[in-house]
């Protein structure tokens, strides 16, 4: 993976010093029974001495004047400019000084001078945990193949003592990466062909949906961008200065809702979603008369790939007319996502790529010229899925008790809210600009939301 696609460019392109474009993720471990003192010490002690690193923790990007940015192998790499260690003081280590920590490490960019990937160790928690906050250039992987990356070096038991972290696994397999690429010289003209035919169709396909949907010749097909999001405490310019908020939900609560509605998480967590998010409007003054529009990533890796780099599209989505009624909400936005999904699987994935690289530049533009203020955003959030592991996993026998993705802003969004399941639990991860207000007070009502559908749904089957 020498060169880059124009997708991964472009976060190189977008980012700045009030944007960065890093993805990251937080894991919250607890120690096992009678660990030493010097427990989480000892393990970033251990993770210096290893100094094996693959690809891609072992390339720096390039530019040059002459030719497109390509990716480079270090000959060499001081691990100390990588990882590194924290220990929380006592009286200020809990979960709110955590957060704290983490927004400040999530906030500036990487050097690009060395490999684009930090790893950081957090000791000193309350109740015998620990923490690891690891961030990467969103160019390198975005978040679901980051969030894989990560479980693959866990262990799956407690007795797994071996350390494996992530830039010590190798991401990519040498053998079929050959066979591969023996196929792609031998078929590279065809392929361009048939990309290319691919694209310009499926761009066609995609922009006829578009004009019936502006003509209301169809019903939520796919939302308008920069048309009916009306700018809200949510969107604007982006500045430096990040907080990060989480919400929980067990996923046995979350089943129990989707046996008796036949609705999908997907369904389930934006019903809350959109609930908090008018709540946490209307405490700023704003009550919107149509429904919130979210940026939602979707994936278009063919299945059974698992290469570096990013293989994502992002397609607007309305949400629920505004309602008092959560199970309302739910038939809504469950119509409305169908309705996508549908439209998704007609249209090729060059083309929703193309279309994801052209409306992130106008909104780039914006952003790049002081403009977010002024032009209608993409959006009023972004919201994406990370899939996780259905299982707790271990590092020197500590379990992992939470893991929490933690994404980077779009331009004109102060919001991006990242959904991730893991070991029976459904987490919501909040990361915002620092100007966005009472950021705690948002998670809280995700929990008010989940509570209040609940009884909605039960009110509904009696």
């Amino acid at each position: 993976m020498n060169k880059l696609s124009l997708l991964d460019l472009g976060f190189f392109i977008a980012e700045s010093q009030a944007s960065p474009k890093h993805v990251g993720g937080l894991l919250i471990c607890k120690k096992p029974p009678k660990a030493p003192a010097g427990f989480v010490k000892n393990i970033y002690k251990e993770m210096l001495t290893l100094t094996d690193v693959e690809a891609p923790f072992n390339r720096v990007i390039r530019f040059s004047l002459t030719a497109m940015p390509s990716w480079q192998t270090c000959e060499s790499i001081d691990l100390k400019q990588h990882i590194f260690y924290h220990k929380l003081a006592a009286g200020e280590n809990d979960r709110a000084e955590l957060y704290r920590w983490v927004s400040e490490l999530h906030t500036p960019m990487l050097d690009r001078s060395r490999p684009l990937w930090e790893f950081h160790v957090i000791d000193g928690m309350s109740e015998g945990r620990f923490a690891i906050y690891q961030k990467m250039h969103h160019a390198c992987a975005d978040g679901v193949t980051m969030a894989r990356w990560t479980a693959e070096g866990l262990a799956e038991s407690a007795d797994d003592l071996e350390l494996r972290p992530v830039w010590t696994l190798k991401h990519v397999r040498g053998a079929s990466q050959r066979t591969r690429l023996k196929q792609e010289m031998l078929q590279s003209a065809w392929k361009s062909v048939a990309v290319t035919s691919k694209r310009f169709l499926g761009i066609g396909r995609l922009a006829t949906m578009l004009l019936l949907e502006s003509v209301k010749l169809t019903k939520n097909a796919i939302a308008l961008p920069f048309v009916h999001s009306e700018h809200t405490p949510l969107t604007g310019q982006v500045t430096s200065g990040r907080q990060f908020a989480s919400a929980a939900v067990s996923m046995d609560r979350v089943n129990r809702i989707r046996a008796s509605t036949r609705s999908t998480l997907n369904h389930i967590a934006l019903t809350c979603l959109d609930g908090a998010l008018h709540r946490y409007l209307q405490d700023q003054g704003v009550r919107l008369k149509r429904p919130i529009t979210i940026q939602m990533p979707v994936n278009l890796r063919p299945e059974g790939e698992k290469a570096a780099g990013n293989k994502i599209g992002i397609i607007q989505v309305d949400l629920s007319p505004p309602t008092d009624d959560p199970y309302v909400r739910l038939r809504n936005i469950g119509f409305s996502l169908r309705n996508v999904r549908t439209m998704i699987d007609s249209v090729a994935p060059e083309a929703i790529e193309s279309y994801t690289i052209i409306t992130g530049l106008v909104g780039q533009i914006a952003e790049m010229l002081q403009l977010s203020e002024r032009t209608p955003p993409m959006g009023n959030t972004l919201v994406s899925n990370v899939p996780g592991p259905k299982e707790y996993l271990y590092i020197k026998g500590a379990r992992m008790e939470e893991m929490h993705p933690i994404s980077t802003l779009p331009p004109s969004n102060l919001l991006n809210i990242t959904l991730f399941s893991y070991a029976g639990q459904l987490f919501f991860g909040l990361i915002a600009t620092d100007e966005l207000p009472n950021l705690e007070k948002l998670s809280d009502y995700v929990g008010e939301a989940f509570t209040e559908l609940e009884q909605s749904v039960r009110d509904a089957h009696r």
